[in-house]
Parts: C-alpha cells; sequence; structure tokens
C-alpha cells in the first residue's frame, strides 16, 4: 500500500490481537504489513492497570513487536480529560499502577481528602474501606469519574469484576452517575483519532464488541469491522439497531501480504465525512 495513502486505525486488543495469552492467529502479521506500509494505528484498551509501555511489552512478548506510542489507554484519556478539565487538580484514586501513572503525568497529585475528584479504574487491590472512603468523597462534593464502565473483565482464570461493576458500588451509595471516560465515549474515541492525526472519514475502527467499539465508532463517524474472533457471533447483530461496515473471521482478513488490506478498505477522502458503505464497495471491486 502507497505510504500515503489517508488511513489509519483505531484497534481493540483482547478478542482482536489475543485471547487470554494465546495470539490470535494472522494477528501479528496483520501489525507488521501495518507497520511496513507505515499506516498509522494505535491500540485502544478499556484496561487502565498498566501503563502504555507495560501493554506494548506485553504484545512485544506475544510477537507483535509495537511501542509505547502505538497504545492508547483509557487510564491516558481520563486524565488527559481531567487536567483540560481542571488543570493541576487533585485525585482520590481507585486503581493501579497505570491509572496513577497517567494522572501524575497530566499534573494531578493523588491525594485521600479533599479531592476534586473520585477516579474509578480496574484494580485487584480493592477494599471494603476504599469504596467506604470514596462514597464519603463523592458525598461531600468530589465529582466520580469511571475509567469504563465495562462490567467484567475476562483473565486466564476466569471473569472478575471490572471498572463498571466497581464504580456501581459507589453510584448506588450516593445516588450520583459516574462520567465515564473510556471506550464508547466520544471523549476516548475523538482523543484517539487526534492522537491518531486522522480526519473523521480516514479512521477505522477495528474490534470484537458491539457495545464499546463498533457503538463507539458508529458515534464518531468512523468506518467500523467487526471481527468475530471474540466475543460476537454473526447472530448476534440482528439484535443491534447499528451495524459494522463490515464483518470479518479476524484481522487476519487484514493482511496486505494476502491482498484484503489493500484491496478491501478503499482510500478515504479527508474532506469528505459522509459514511462509506464498504460490504457495498467490496462487492463492487470484488
Amino acid at each position: 500500500m502507497a505510504i500515503g495513502t489517508k488511513k489509519g486505525f483505531l484497534i481493540d486488543m483482547d478478542g482482536v490481537i489475543y485471547r487470554g495469552s494465546e495470539l490470535i492467529p494472522g494477528a501479528d502479521r496483520f501489525i507488521e504489513s501495518l507497520l511496513r506500509g507505515r499506516i498509522p494505528f494505535l491500540f485502544l484498551t478499556n484496561n487502565s492497570q498498566r501503563t502504555r509501555r507495560d501493554v506494548a511489552m506485553k504484545l512485544t512478548r506475544m510477537g507483535v513487536p509495537v511501542e509505547p506510542r502505538h497504545i492508547f489507554t483509557c487510564a491516558m484519556a481520563t486524565a488527559r480529560f481531567l487536567a483540560s478539565q481542571k488543570p493541576h487538580g487533585t485525585a482520590f484514586v481507585i486503581g493501579e499502577g497505570g491509572l496513577l501513572n497517567a494522572l501524575h503525568e497530566n499534573g494531578y497529585a493523588i491525594v485521600d481528602k479533599s479531592p476534586d475528584y473520585v477516579v474509578v479504574g480496574e484494580g485487584r487491590t480493592l477494599s471494603f474501606e476504599m469504596v467506604e472512603q470514596a462514597v464519603q468523597l463523592v458525598v461531600d462534593g468530589a465529582k466520580l469519574i469511571a475509567t469504563n464502565l465495562d462490567p467484567n473483565c475476562p483473565t486466564p482464570t476466569g471473569t472478575r469484576p471490572g471498572c463498571g461493576a466497581i464504580v456501581k458500588l459507589i453510584e448506588e451509595a450516593t445516588g450520583i452517575r459516574a462520567f465515564s471516560v473510556g471506550k464508547p465515549s466520544p471523549v476516548m474515541m475523538r482523543q484517539a483519532r487526534k492522537e491518531l492525526g486522522m480526519a473523521t472519514s480516514e479512521t477505522i475502527m477495528v474490534g470484537d464488541t458491539m457495545e464499546t467499539d463498533i457503538v463507539g465508532g458508529v458515534q464518531m463517524g468512523y468506518r467500523t469491522i467487526l471481527v468475530l474472533s471474540g466475543g460476537t457471533s454473526p447472530e448476534d447483530l440482528k439484535n443491534y439497531a447499528y451495524q459494522p461496515d463490515l464483518v470479518l473471521d479476524s484481522v487476519a482478513d487484514l493482511d496486505e501480504d494476502g491482498g484484503m488490506l489493500h484491496e478491501i478498505l478503499p482510500t478515504m477522502n479527508r474532506a469528505d465525512d459522509t459514511p462509506h458503505d464498504l460490504r457495498e464497495w467490496v462487492k463492487a471491486h470484488a
């Protein structure tokens, strides 16, 4: 693909690049083709636990050699949003290193008393005392922020409660709804596009989840590709009022060496934000 081709990818990870600790076959070739073609891409994750450097190292060890600049987390999106709302503010945090690091990098101090915000992310060190303190801080006037509203997280050993489940405790106890920044929030989706350097019409969201990846892309006017390598089946699509532009078995179908990346996706027009039907385009060029 020509270096000047105008398109860039926002790519979910779990269910798209890997499942648990196993790389999805062909995912490494897809990423290698993007790197060779100098096609901009970012991995988007609603996991706030790890820093972008940690995530990049995990992918590299799985055979997908990427750099920290290729990672965009909901922790980063949350910290940048808070810094834009209240520069040099303070936060009480339920979360781990990725979230704490992102807040520090954006000028925020972590405090236990009188914070501007209570920020909730994923974590395995959660205690009832932390939830109790967060509830009281919100009652006293701190604004409640969730890095995402995912109710659970897949792990190698099963499923554990996600950020959405944790923040629900605080919401129910206080009667105050959290503002969420992670996928499918337009806050994160827009920040990621700007980080990518693409226009709306040049941005393609690739994911395996209709409720986050695909609806987030649809709402932003991005082109959307649903892959069936994660938690969504073709039968599930009838349950949604919105649909992806394209449905593929996996990102291996977009491997440029096999011709699909070049043939299946038209070059986008930066000045045109009219959604294109990729399925019709593929039929016309078959």
